[in-house]
């Protein structure tokens, strides 16, 4: 997750001591968000590559994106004039909303820099939570104790100023999560049901494929247009999507968005993120209810898909 700054950007190992190569830290933060939010902002790749950076001279480039147990996430942290670090985390163990268990491996040019096991547990009710990571850090190129607690620390303060900025949202909608996919990542149906109670959506252009793009503007029950350009990222099938929200067709970036797909029962847990730009447009957001807009669109997506089951001649059946 992070890669061991120093005031200029990266720190090496400290001078050799076979004696300090091993060390366990642990980090705690409390956070005024749900543990749900707080969740999603520990583990969800799009909100990951906002935090991870540890300081402004570190640029994180991230070449892979699986945070589901089993799976791996793979980052270049860069810092100009010196090697890329290459940080490599693999997920051991999933419970969700409460326990993460990953390795990290710290490598540059080739040399494996450290190992570690990274524990983290989510606790707290309403807007209250607080994040313990314990790490038990092996440094075979020598002691790197000090810079992982410093590159460590700082991305979570990071993680704590994003996890303020983040919207969550979620509905558990009754029908298979290979129909919630289609109904989403389809370029004819998404139009018909995105946006809250009485919108509707006007597109110029849609592509729904990682690289993609759709580019349309939502029109309110009175008639005011909102231009919206939103760009796709990783595309998983059947699993998540990320993207990017933009003020109209290239315009300044809105937020840092996902969605996620996950079986429940024969049902489908649907969750929406937002990592808005600065705090200030989550406030203004959260001030005009997006929230409650957001999961009106949520509902309107579980009727699209309620209305697309249903028999042929039966009341909203498809014809």
């Amino acid at each position: 997750m992070t890669r061991t700054p120093d005031s200029t950007g990266m720190a090496g190992p400290a001078p050799d001591n076979r004696n300090d190569r091993f060390a366990t830290l642990t980090f705690e933060r409390e956070v005024a968000v749900s543990p749900s939010v707080l969740w999603q902002v520990w583990t969800a790749p799009a909100a990951r590559m906002v935090w991870a950076a540890p300081a402004p001279s570190v640029t994180v480039e991230f070449t892979e994106a699986d945070s589901r147990a089993g799976g791996r996430e793979v980052s270049l942290c860069k810092v100009e004039g010196q090697p890329d670090i290459r940080c490599e985390v693999g997920w051991l163990d999933m419970q969700p909303g409460l326990r993460s268990v990953n390795y990290e491996l710290v490598s540059s040019e080739g040399v494996t820099q450290s190992a570690a096991l990274v524990t983290a547990e989510v606790s707290g009710a309403g807007e209250r939570s607080r994040l313990v990571v314990t790490v038990q850090l092996s440094s075979p190129a020598g002691n790197m104790e000090a810079g992982y607690r410093k590159g460590f620390g700082a991305a979570l303060d990071n993680l704590t100023g994003v996890a303020g900025r983040t919207m969550v949202l979620e509905r558990v909608i009754r029908a298979p999560r290979a129909v919630v996919w289609g109904a989403w990542m389809n370029p004819e149906t998404l139009p018909q049901w995105w946006g809250p109670e009485g919108f509707s959506c006007r597109t110029t252009r849609i592509d729904l494929r990682a690289g993609g793009e759709w580019v349309f503007d939502m029109i309110g029950p009175d008639g005011t247009v909102y231009p919206n350009h939103h760009r796709y990222g990783d595309v998983r099938t059947g699993e998540r999507i990320d993207y990017t929200l933009l003020w109209g067709e290239n315009g300044p970036k809105h937020a840092d968005a996902w969605a996620s797909f996950e079986d429940r029962d024969g049902a489908t847990k649907v969750t929406l993120g937002m990592v808005f730009s600065t705090a200030a447009e989550f406030q203004t957001a959260k001030g005009f209810g997006a929230v409650e807009l957001g999961q009106q669109t949520l509902g309107k997506l579980e009727r699209f898909v309620a209305s697309r089951s249903r028999p042929a001649g039966t009341p909203g059946g498809t014809r």
